[in-house]
């Protein structure tokens, strides 16, 4: 659409001027999420590839191999392009781009193996990381990227207020993470990324990986899934307890965690500093005696990405701003016992405080 072409537009503009601000040549992104940010071009990372090199002055140039000429011209129509052939060097193609002096900032996730080749061919430039171009920008999302990321979020409530129906009891963590999966499709995600199950002992794993384990009665179950709708990610977590009433110390953990995500919450607003938000919900879990047991930090930013800056995390200084987006998860994980985490994605509104996106019951749930 002409009003999406012209937000990716404005965006290279303002990635070129930092360029400038940092006396940087260029940057050069190969296929991720800042690609997608600067161009509206989705691309696959393969052994052909591809490339979009912004210079200081603006100029935005996509070198990719002829036969994904077709696709990037569609995405991207006011993005240039340079098309490289089976046998060409798609990597002299690329520094022919380059204005010839100054660094240049190379996507962070770029394969290795073309950032040695990016090297020899640049030889003598400074490399650094292209998140220090594109980070600011894409931390501060605009209104449109949050209107995704509510809608995506609205989706994965849905998905968890249907799981609540199905049978808990006697089924494996890969049946009910396979159902999770269905639902988010169901509710309108064009993809999955993730179905974390965490039934009994494995809740005590906060990535643990779904497995065979049958769930019984009694069990409590960490449930954490997530996926995207149209590049935007949901992530979202709530712990359930199988059959009967849960016992004191699940239910205690359970309040203890849901408190702590309320001090993170109020302590989240304009100004504040990463770190201090952290500190609020780590308090909460220390000062009921848990503190061992809260074994990550309370949070990341989400957008294109599911985990991107900010970071709520100790020794992060950065000062939170209108427009960011951020999990907000505080957990406890009692090895050979259970795990309790709730999660939901905050952004900071237009009055500095923060809000949730997510808006699903965060009762501790009994399921059958």
């Amino acid at each position: 659409m002409p009003s999406e072409r012209a937000s990716a537009a404005d965006r290279r503009a303002r990635a070129a001027a930092t360029l400038r601000e940092r006396s940087l040549a260029a940057l050069l992104l190969s296929p991720g999420a800042d690609l997608f940010y600067l161009t509206g071009y989705q691309m696959f990372a393969s052994e052909r590839f591809t490339c979009l090199v912004l210079d200081r002055d603006g100029k935005s140039t996509i070198v990719c191999p002829e036969l994904e000429a077709p696709r990037a011209a569609v995405a991207a129509p006011d993005v240039e392009r340079r098309t490289w052939g089976e046998t060409d060097d798609p990597c002299a193609a690329m520094a022919a781009l380059v204005p010839a002096s100054g660094g240049v900032a190379v996507a962070d996730q770029m394969w290795a193996a073309f950032v040695l080749k990016l090297k020899a061919a640049l030889a003598d430039r400074a490399f650094v990381l292209a998140s220090e171009i594109t980070r600011g920008l894409r931390m501060r999302k605009d209104a449109a990227e949050l209107e995704a990321l509510r809608v995506v979020s609205e989706s994965a409530d849905r998905a968890y207020a249907r799981i609540l129906g199905r049978p808990f009891a006697g089924r494996t963590e890969r049946e009910i993470g396979a159902d999770l999966a269905d639902l988010l499709r169901a509710e309108g995600h064009d993809e999955v990324g993730f179905t974390i199950v965490a039934s009994g002992a494995n809740g005590a794993s906060p990535h643990h990986e779904i497995g065979d384990r049958r769930i019984a009665e009694g069990d409590t179950v960490v449930l954490d899934f997530g996926g995207g709708m149209r590049g935007y990610r949901s992530d979202i977590t709530r712990t359930v307890h199988v059959g009967r009433t849960a016992g004191r110390e699940e239910q205690k953990v359970h309040d203890v965690v849901r408190r702590a995500q309320e001090a993170g919450y109020a302590a989240a607003r304009k100004d504040a500093t990463a770190e201090s938000v952290d500190a609020a919900s780590r308090r909460v879990i220390d000062e009921a005696g848990y503190g061992e047991f809260f074994i990550h930090r309370t949070g990341h930013g989400i957008g294109l990405d599911g985990h991107e800056h900010p970071y709520l995390v100790r020794g992060n200084r950065e000062k939170l701003e209108p427009g960011m987006a951020f999990s907000i998860e505080p957990g406890i994980y009692l090895p050979g016992r259970f795990g309790v985490r709730i999660e939901d994605i905050a952004v900071i509104g237009a009055d500095g405080s923060a809000r949730p996106l997510n808006r699903a019951d965060h009762a501790f749930a009994t399921v059958a």
